[in-house]
């Protein structure tokens, strides 16, 4: 491993490393960066002492330290190099450069540029031109068009993953403009908004003859995401094919690809002018369109390569926290890995990016077929439904988790798993991918389970 113009080692994190400098000069740079704590200057993985220690030290110096506010726009991560546990700090280029140091302002001792491999002092005349066109129609300064706004919804998300908001909330995650007013993140991620997203299917490959137009929207923004998720997971049929010595199983798209496409397109839209992203279904292929074009000053090339300028910065780290974003910049090579550049369209005003379905398909999927079956393949129902096999069946089993909830608001996740004659942990699992539908409230004794 060496140093680049993106890459920077330090041995170890002490108090009188000036972390802040070299993060600042990432944001600032063009292309962001990536930071290694616990690789001496030869590139070799030394560790980090009490590293998760410093893990939170660092998230904590970068948010109280830097200015504009950084969340979002960074990843503070362990990884592990040659059998040793390193820190690695992923950071994006920012929308709202300059970044500086809170201490000094923006000011030639608080601002800097990479310029090689170091962090150097950034010019004023640099410092001047950069404020000059900072982007200043970002979510965060745009007021939210309501005032009165719940988020039930986001603290639910958020205790799924064992997060609480406290009462200051709305300043930690960036909801309020600078006037203290809900701004339009606030807005977008609230109980109730004027903002839906459309999965249209069609019977062929045209927009001619319309089967179906759902609509998902109206709430948080985390709720429309899992909403359309579940959606084309159900559309994504999946065609098997046996042999006397194998079965293999086709889908029409490829899964992890299609999360990764939908949570960008979402995340990453262009909002300022109340346009959503939308999601089309074809025989031959799916469709998905979000509005905005490539960041200011990022090539094509900077686009393919992964290089990650966060349009939404406040909308992906609320995405991150909540682990419906694994990692910034990890969403683009999952989708070009699979279906390549060529996959994608640009106009002035949109990004469409088109996925065929597996060439192994059969283009004309009946509309009646259900998923997960052959086509010319006898079904395996039950003859009574009211006994049916609740280990292989994940629709019906999820059904009759509905409803014992719905008898029992209070009923224990324990008792659950013991009325359907299945295990706790695999109960827990089911319950984590239904989130979207019945959360847990309170603690696991003498709380109860509210539907969304």
């Amino acid at each position: 491993m060496v140093e680049t113009n993106r890459i920077e080692f330090k041995s170890q994190l002490t108090d009188d490393l000036d972390i802040e400098k070299e993060v600042i000069s990432f944001l600032n740079y063009r292309e962001g960066g990536i930071i290694y704590i616990g690789i001496d200057k030869d590139g070799h993985p030394i560790g980090v002492d009490n590293i998760d220690a410093a893990v939170l030290k660092i998230k904590d110096r970068i948010r109280l330290n830097v200015k504009p506010s950084p969340m979002g726009l960074f990843d503070v991560l362990v990884e592990n190099i040659d059998g040793v546990d390193v820190i690695k700090i992923f950071l994006a280029s920012g929308t709202e450069k300059p970044y500086y140091k809170t201490k000094y302002g923006m000011s030639t001792r608080g601002c800097y540029i990479r310029v090689g491999t170091a962090a150097e002092p950034m010019p004023t005349a640099m410092i001047e031109d950069l404020f000059s066109h900072r982007v200043r129609n970002s979510l965060r300064n745009i007021p939210s068009p309501r005032q009165k706004l719940t988020f039930r919804q986001l603290h639910i998300y958020y205790d799924s993953k064992g997060l609480v908001l406290n009462n200051a909330f709305e300043q930690t995650l960036d909801l309020l403009t600078d006037d203290g007013r809900y701004n339009y993140v606030a807005f977008l991620l609230a109980d109730e908004n004027n903002v839906s997203i459309k999965v249209a299917k069609y019977s062929g490959t045209e927009r001619f003859d319309l089967i179906s137009n759902n609509e998902y929207g109206y709430c948080s923004l985390l709720k429309a995401t899992d909403l359309v998720l579940d959606k084309l997971n159900t559309e994504n049929y999946i065609f098997t094919r046996k042999t006397e010595k194998f079965r293999e199983d086709t889908p029409m798209w490829d899964k992890l690809a299609v999360r990764e496409a939908v949570i960008n397109a979402i995340v990453h839209n262009d909002y300022t002018n109340e346009v959503a992203p939308k999601f089309e279904i074809f025989s031959d292929r799916l469709e998905i369109t979000s509005y905005g074009t490539i960041p200011v000053g990022l090539s094509k090339d900077e686009f393919f390569s992964g290089v990650s300028i966060p349009r939404n910065k406040e909308l992906m780290r609320v995405f991150r926290d909540v682990e419906m974003v694994e990692a910034l910049g990890s969403g683009m090579p999952v989708i070009l890995r699979k279906y390549g550049r060529e996959a994608y369209e640009f106009s002035e005003h949109f990004i469409h990016l088109i996925m065929p379905a597996n060439e192994n398909v059969p283009k004309n999927v009946p509309k009646n077929e259900p998923k997960n079956e052959p086509k010319n393949e006898p079904k395996n129902e039950p003859k009574n439904d009211t006994k049916y096999d609740t280990k292989n069946d994940t629709k019906k089993r999820r059904e009759l988790i509905v409803n014992l909830i719905k008898a029992d608001n209070k009923i224990p996740l324990t008792a659950i798993a013991k009325k359907m004659g299945l295990g706790r942990e695999t109960i827990k699992r089911e319950l984590a991918e239904m989130r979207h539908i019945v959360q847990h409230v309170g603690p696991t004794r003498g709380g109860h389970w509210e539907f969304l």
